[in-house]
């Protein structure tokens, strides 16, 4: 089992930061956090690399079922999204839902793993479709 969900795009990376919201949000997932990893290195370490973000996405209703399972869930909640440049292009990832289930062994566990995949699957599904006004 891969512990990610990946899909490289042609686009630019603040367009893809502004396409990976949207499509999370149409899923239902709304942006907790933003951590800019890339200025936090360079204001911190003084070190450049390439623009890089990890975006706290949250769907509150499969958060709580999952919390309802075992509250210590939170650690591997499949909540990250990153957008990362890479090239002349970005890559999207976000953890496979399914690592909960196989890291806690918690059957029970298995309904929100599937339907966060759905979800997040249907989001990643949507920056690769063209998208023309």
């Amino acid at each position: 089992m891969r512990h990610d969900r990946t899909v490289h795009l042609d686009t630019g990376f603040a367009t893809t930061v502004d396409r990976v919201r949207e499509a999370l949000a149409a899923q239902g997932f709304g942006i907790l956090t933003e951590i800019d990893v890339t200025a936090t290195l360079k204001a911190k370490l003084d070190h450049d690399m390439e623009d890089y973000v990890i975006l706290g996405a949250c769907n509150p209703p499969l958060a709580h079922r999952a919390l309802e399972v075992d509250r210590s869930i939170g650690l591997l909640l499949p909540c990250n999204v990153v957008v990362r440049a890479d090239g002349a292009g970005t890559v999207v990832q976000a953890l496979n839902p399914d690592t909960m289930v196989a890291l806690t062994e918690l059957d029970a566990l298995r309904p929100v793993a599937e339907e966060a995949t759905r979800r997040l699957d249907a989001a990643l599904a949507s920056l690769t479709t063209d998208v023309t006004s």
